[in-house]
């Protein structure tokens, strides 16, 4: 019986091993093809996102990973960790523009370019690759002077700007290493940099600026079967005709950078940061202010670690709030305009160079500094106010309380005032029961005088008035 027994259980284990041996083959040997889309600006969360893409579609041995691109452009530097990326990928990327109506401006022609395979849906566009302005204080209405036909260049510049022609060139060396190294139009992709071309899809395929347009993802891995692509410096020979299609979508950390990366959203974030522990530190003992504001505070500045900011238009963000801190315990009004002014100056220096989706809002911002100079001279209403008011404890406090005689004789006795027994003295004659006010008071005895005198002399006093 026990050997029975010891036989089945054998038998179940080689089953069983055999099983997950077989299953395990098969799930290797099934590939798909995964998707990533990338809506929108291109910024630190989407390079983030593309990374984590690529690494997973290396770790699961996908035979692509299609990157579906709609977006206006972003930053330089995540457009740039996104080509790195592309072109260090184990496992080839198919750039494809969709859906209909959608566009790959600005950085997304760079991206496009870098992929292995590039594709369009109809009715989509690409390019208007220019380099956009470096972000500092903006030009004021007029201030530019125009030098007459022929003066600028055909960036529409003038000719004397040497560090606008340095990233304009950088930009078409980069565009033409791209489209060298995967045999496309490198002079269109020069135009697109330096007169701001942009082509249709169809268009885009006339001038081998893309491999092919295709409907949609089925038709995409149709048309991608068979090409020959260079990955990681060996040929490779695509087989996606009937893959399966595997969207990957974005984290939450993902979601939360995408929002949080916004220079609009981190400055908010800063002031809330500041505010909060500005309000536990004069109120100590609330807590929840000090908690979230350190919270909003640490992700403000966590987001501006990962733009391309200027730190001195920081410190002179940092320096307003301060000014305007200290303006509302201390009013002084010049504190108050001083920090409304290097708020703003600050703002506008924040970044250094703005892309689509990562401008500075003059809208949030001059309302962020409104809203602190509002707050400011709030407080430094209640604190004047409260500078000027009697004050509500000590001894000053009993000058002209009212007070009821208890006992007297011989120029001194009790009173009644604010509920307590005191003793007392007086320079005029009074007894108990008499309705008095308090004139002054020396090692805890109170000198009083009659009530009715008190008045009489108010009287008084207002009618000379």
């Amino acid at each position: 019986m026990k050997l029975a027994r010891m036989a089945l259980f054998a038998a179940a284990c080689v089953a069983a091993a055999m099983l997950s041996s077989f299953s395990s083959t098969g799930a290797t040997g099934e590939r798909v093809a995964l998707s990533v889309a990338i809506d929108g600006a291109i910024g630190p969360a989407t390079a983030r996102q593309l990374h984590e893409a690529l690494g997973t579609a290396a770790k699961r041995d996908a035979a692509v990973l299609i990157l579906q691109l709609d977006t206006p452009g972003g930053l330089v530097t995540s457009m740039r960790e996104m080509i790195a990326d592309i072109l260090a990928s184990p496992v080839p990327v198919i750039g494809y523009v969709a859906p209909a109506g959608g566009h790959a401006a600005s950085a997304g022609t760079y991206i496009l370019y870098a992929t292995h395979v590039a594709a369009m849906a109809p009715g989509t566009n690409l390019g208007a690759a220019t380099p956009i302005e470096i972000g500092g204080l903006p030009s004021l209405p007029g201030g530019e002077k125009d030098n007459g036909p022929g003066q600028k260049d055909a960036t529409g510049r003038p000719p004397g700007d040497a560090e606008m022609a340095k990233v304009t060139n950088d930009a078409v060396a980069l565009i033409r290493s791209l489209a060298e190294l995967r045999g496309r139009n490198g002079d269109w992709g020069e135009k697109a940099v330096r007169e701001a071309a942009s082509l249709s899809a169809s268009a885009a395929l006339q001038q081998h600026v893309i491999d092919f347009v295709a409907r949609d993802t089925t038709e995409l891995l149709q048309l991608a079967d068979g090409r020959t692509v260079e990955v990681a410096g060996k040929k490779m020979v695509l087989a996606t005709k009937g893959l399966p299609v595997e969207t990957l979508d974005p984290g939450w950390f993902i979601q939360l950078l995408s929002v949080i990366t916004d220079p609009n959203i981190a400055i908010v974030l800063m002031l809330v940061g500041v505010y909060g522990i500005v309000f536990e530190f004069t109120s100590p003992g609330a807590v929840a202010p000090g908690v979230l504001g350190t919270i909003c505070l640490v992700l403000g500045l966590y987001a501006l670690d990962l733009l391309p900011i200027n730190y001195t238009g920081l410190a002179l963000m940092l320096l307003g709030v301060a000014f305007l801190i200290v303006e509302a315990f201390n009013p002084t009004v010049v504190l108050g305009v001083g920090g409304v002014a290097a708020f703003l100056l600050g703002s506008a220096m924040l970044l250094k160079v703005e892309g689509p989706g990562f401008e500075v809002s003059w809208a949030v911002t001059g309302a962020a500094a409104a809203v602190t100079l509002g707050l400011a001279l709030l407080a430094g209403t209640y604190v004047w106010a409260a500078r000027r008011n009697p004050p509500r404890v000590g001894g000053e406090a009993m000058r002209g309380q009212p007070a009821e005689i208890l006992d007297w004789q011989g120029g001194q006795g009790h009173v009644l005032a604010l509920g307590e027994r005191w003793r007392a003295k007086a320079d005029e004659p009074v007894a108990p029961g008499d309705s008095v006010e308090v004139t002054a008071i020396s090692d805890l005895v109170l000198t009083v005088r009659r009530r009715a005198l008190a008045d009489k002399r108010a009287a008084n006093n207002g009618a000379r008035q």
